[in-house]
């Protein structure tokens, strides 16, 4: 039993009531009875609108379902499907032309270009590392990874890697910041100036000297080229060179949402208590590496002295945006007067932003321009994004700020979004500041708005469906006819590899030529990597060339259904899909029920490490719901395939002291979770995991408390 305390007809778990009351409300200036009160007419005035807005999905979801069925064995009609769903209103005319009004955007939203990190807020050292990625340094990417075709071998430093790995990231420098003779391969110390500074071809490139080193910039981004003559890599290279760093993660989002398993005030309170040290500047984690044991804290920022002798600085820490959870799900932590849980959303705005205001108060902290940075994800249209602006107007005013110091990321991963991006970014037109392509997510929608539609094809081919393509340029090309360039960030997905950088380094340079000032990356190491993309391509220079293009995708592209046209998979192929379906959704539900790790990264079925999250086993649930509801598969089947994947994932996880088998008996409460997703997943909203999974999850710490 959870015990509460009652505050303005909120019934407040403890902890969480404690945590606000004696943690994050000292030195904001705002009283317990302000925030209470205002939390209250939040949860109770604005409550009954979300659920409005929740019944209306369910509405039109079963309106399209019944469209659908009545259409079953007849060839689609595109243009009477079109006008259907203008009929209900979920295909909405676009208005006239207009531009975003947000104000006082920080620089790496609005006008640098670089990686962007996600990472769980309830993990401090996962928050502190990437927090501290805004600086990386290029050889130690190079060295431990594959992004030179092969990885290390052995033990110890091996000089004819680090050699290459010098050269690789000379040749780095020969693009970004090319001398004004010869290659930085070819120079030497004598060719130095003051023992440090080359000439260069653009002079303005050089910004500073620091500690140690040189600062330089391009695409608006830092580079730090080290001398450390006490370094075994620095005495073997001409140029005394011990290490290139790059301004790498510009920002980071830390997430409360898709890669947490957040249930309970408990586990709230951990995710704000994170947010908090973040926001103070004092989150501290002691950290075990290498057989030392150290504090990890925050980067203080990188000085220098300009050529003038005046002081600069780099900032040395991320940009940190908080993701809140969407509309639909609530939470135990907060009962409104009538008992029922308050929505999960409405706690994250007011307790995020409250906290934020820690870092408003102070100087050299998140933002130099006074904002708070929200993403919200999984909103369907318009009338949500408004409805999520209309939640931080209550916010900002509950707690004394000025009218738009929160900033909205409006996340266009639902396909009612999409079809209406034009006019869910005009809803937010003031606080807008950010959109990003999330691929999983949309996939998954698609996959359950249309399911009555038939069967789908499998989910290796959705990337080639057509839908996709539409989608990724409308995102980009909406946004810059929105006035976002300059302004704010049009991002794109995940690189969900994080073992195969190579690979990465050579395909998501596709993410900056689409016109996307920001791109997902799975880890500090990645966005050391990804940030030499961002020296190559000028990305506000390729926005301006697609913004003269005009639009490249008609809307009407986004609604081609991905149903598979007379399919003839042999069984074998059907067995493979489903056993690559059934072996990921285990493979995350078990680490997300039993251990409450909401994102990690989990072998594929060929031990291929790929980083999950609520978002991946959305596809794949819906993908074999679908699968099942139109026959291609039997419940038998798939039970068949659950078990046997069970061992499997068993068996990846052997070394794993925490982990829990499902195999033989199958009866643990993660088996159950990761069935219900598949065999309930038809009527889960919108396709949507975490129903399932909070209620399983809630279920296994009921047990073990009792």
């Amino acid at each position: 039993m959870t015990n509460r305390v009652d505050r303005a007809g909120l019934q407040v778990a403890v902890e969480l009531a404690d945590f606000i009351e004696t943690r994050a409300l000292p030195d904001t200036g705002v009283t317990e009875d302000a925030f209470w009160s205002g939390f209250s007419e939040l949860v109770h005035g604005l409550g009954p609108k979300n659920a409005t807005l929740l019944k209306k999905r369910g509405e039109i979801q079963g309106r399209i379902d019944d469209w659908h069925t009545a259409r079953a064995g007849q060839a689609h009609d595109a243009d009477a499907y079109r006008a259907f769903l203008q009929d209900i209103g979920y295909l909405l005319p676009e208005g006239d032309a207009f531009s975003i009004e947000t104000a006082n955007v920080d620089p790496e939203i609005a006008s640098i270009a670089g990686p962007q990190l996600v990472v769980p807020i309830t993990n401090a050292r996962f928050a502190l590392n990437a927090a501290n990625a805004r600086w990386g340094n290029l050889y130690d990417a190079f060295y431990g990874t594959d992004a030179l075709g092969d990885l290390p071998q052995g033990k110890g430093y091996d000089p004819e890697r680090g050699a290459r790995v010098i050269a690789r990231a000379k040749a780095f420098l020969d693009d970004a910041v090319p001398l004004a003779n010869g290659t930085w391969s070819d120079a030497v110390a004598a060719d130095l100036i003051d023992g440090m500074i080359p000439p260069l071809n653009d002079p303005n490139q050089y910004v500073g000297a620091g500690e140690k080193g040189i600062y330089f910039k391009n695409n608006g981004l830092g580079i730090f080229v080290e001398f450390d003559s006490a370094t075994d890599i620095a005495k073997s290279d001409p140029l005394g060179i011990s290490a290139v760093w790059l301004e790498s993660a510009l920002s980071t989002i830390m997430d409360c949402e898709d890669s947490v398993a957040a249930v309970d005030a408990e586990d709230k309170v951990l995710a704000y208590t994170n947010w908090l040290g973040l926001m103070k500047g004092d989150l501290a984690e002691e950290v075990t590496k290498g057989g030392k044991t150290f504090t990890r804290t925050l980067n203080p920022d990188r000085t220098f002295t300009a050529p003038d002798g005046s002081k600069g600085s780099f900032k040395g820490r991320s940009l940190m945006l908080v993701r809140n959870v969407g509309h639909l799900m609530t939470n135990p932590a907060v009962l409104d007067r009538d008992g029922n849980e308050a929505g999960e959303g409405m706690l994250d705005a007011m307790i995020t932003t409250l906290i934020a205001m820690h870092d408003l108060q102070r100087e050299g902290g998140n933002s130099v321009h006074g904002s708070v940075y929200v993403v919200k994800p999984k909103m369907h249209g318009p009338e949500e994004v408004a409805f999520a602006d209309d939640i931080f107007t209550h916010v900002e005013k509950a707690l004394g700020l000025p009218a738009n110091t929160v900033k909205l990321g409006i996340m266009d991963e639902e396909r009612r979004t999409s079809a209406n991006l034009m006019e869910c970014i005009r809803a937010a037109k003031s606080r807008v500041a950010f959109i990003n392509t999330g691929f999983l997510d949309r996939t998954g929608d698609e996959i359950h708005t249309s399911m009555e539609a038939g069967p789908m094809i499998p989910k290796g081919d959705m990337k080639n469906a057509g839908w996709i393509a539409a989608y990724e340029d409308q995102n980009v090309d909406i946004g810059l006819a929105c006035g976002l360039s300059g302004k704010a960030q049009i991002g794109k997905g995940m690189w969900a590899m994080p073992d195969a950088m190579g690979a990465m380094v050579e395909q998501k340079i596709g993410h900056p030529n689409a016109g996307a000032n920001c791109a997902w990356v799975p880890s500090p190491t990645a966005a050391t990597l990804h940030a030499m993309h961002y020296h190559v391509v000028d990305v506000f220079a390729v926005q301006e060339k697609l913004l003269q293009g005009g639009r490249r995708a008609a809307r009407e592209a986004l609604l081609d259904i991905p149903v598979a046209t007379n399919p003839n998979w042999t069984q074998e192929a059907i067995t493979r899909e489903v056993d690559n379906n059934a072996q990921g959704i285990l493979g995350y539900v078990v680490r997300w029920v039993d251990q409450g790790v909401g994102c990690s990264k989990v072998p594929d079925i060929n031990d291929v490490g790929l980083m999950e999250d609520r978002a991946t086993c959305r596809i794949s649930s819906q993908a074999l719901a679908n699968w099942l509801h139109h026959d291609v598969v039997s419940e038998a089947d798939v039970m068949a395939s659950m078990r046997k994947m069970a061992a499997i994932v068993d068996g990846q996880n052997a070394d794993d002291q925490a982990y829990r088998p499902m195999a033989p008996e199958f009866s643990s409460i993660a088996f159950q979770a990761a069935c219900d997703l598949v065999f309930k997943g038809r009527e889960q909203p919108s396709g949507y995991t975490e129903p399932v999974l909070h209620q399983r999850r809630l279920e296994l710490k009921a047990q073990r408390n009792s």
